[in-house]
């Protein structure tokens, strides 16, 4: 039998990720087609590609529940997502650089908490999360979102930060005290350039769970003008008698287009990050 070359072993593969990747994006290929359909095409047609190219869906759509269009939508997903991830990113990075290169009473015992919140299950917290900020007047605002983003709430992302500096050797920490840096500075100067892949995966995460969250947003968010786009989305189904699933299909894949950009834009951070957030150094 002839033996493979290397050229056609490599067409051979990547035929095979061309496939498998056509197949996981046919969901999004066959949403995309279904915002120009009517519910009959949608329902009562197994063809790709609509019969009748309905355009008004989206400009129907995008008037939302007809007193908040998704503008207000989409503005408001933004100003829930955008500071919590920043929140996230850098209490989650002074933590970690706190765990990873410190010494400190009861430093053990704080990172086995640490690692058991990880643990913990949301759904055991969301009652005494809403009666403690119902007490501080908190609900239907974004403060539930911003302020345990700012106080490092969330143990997964310290975490994952803290087995990326352990892969950093500690002399250029020494080195850069030697030249007369401080921590802060060795931080910013040193350690954040090297941690920028980590950072990257870190603030992606928090990107697509925040942006993605409908169980958060449903409890903490009451008033129609601060619903983020998942709250949007879901109250279209129930503004009308029948629903118009063309509508529904074009905002939805309006709004997953935010994720897939954001995603492909930092793709190559998010692996490096992932792949190496575990060493240890």
């Amino acid at each position: 039998m002839a033996k493979i070359g290397k050229k056609d072993g490599r067409a051979i593969d990547y035929l095979i990720i061309a496939v498998v990747g056509l197949v996981l994006l046919y969901p999004i290929i066959w949403m995309l087609f279904s915002t120009f359909k009517s519910n009959e095409e949608i329902f009562g047609s197994v063809h790709l590609l609509p019969s009748t190219w309905h355009w008004e869906n989206y400009t129907e759509g995008w008037q939302g529940s007809g007193r908040v269009t998704y503008t207000t939508f989409f503005k408001n997903t933004f100003a829930l997502v955008i500071p919590t991830v920043l929140f996230t990113v850098v209490s989650a990075c002074l933590t970690a650089y706190a765990f990873a290169r410190f010494d400190f009473p009861c430093k053990k015992l704080l990172f086995t908490l640490l690692v058991a919140l990880m643990m913990l299950p949301g759904s055991v917290m969301i009652i005494p999360r809403y009666m403690l900020y119902n007490q501080f007047k908190w609900v239907d605002s974004y403060l539930p979102f911003y302020i345990p983003a700012l106080l490092c709430c969330n143990s997964f992302f310290p975490y994952m930060l803290i087995q990326f500096l352990r892969g950093i050797p500690r002399e250029l920490d020494e080195s850069a005290y030697m030249d007369g840096c401080s921590t802060l500075r060795t931080l910013i100067s040193i350690l954040l350039p090297l941690m920028k892949p980590a950072l990257f995966s870190a603030g992606l995460f928090q990107f697509l769970w925040t942006y993605n969250d409908y169980f958060n947003s449903l409890i903490f968010i009451n008033s129609v003008k601060n619903y983020p786009i998942s709250l949007a989305l879901r109250m279209s189904l129930d503004s009308q008698t029948v629903v118009n699933w063309g509508k529904v299909m074009a905002m939805a894949f309006v709004a997953v287009l935010p994720v897939i950009v954001l995603f492909f834009a930092c793709q190559k951070y998010f692996v490096e990050g992932i792949a190496t957030s575990g060493l240890k150094g």
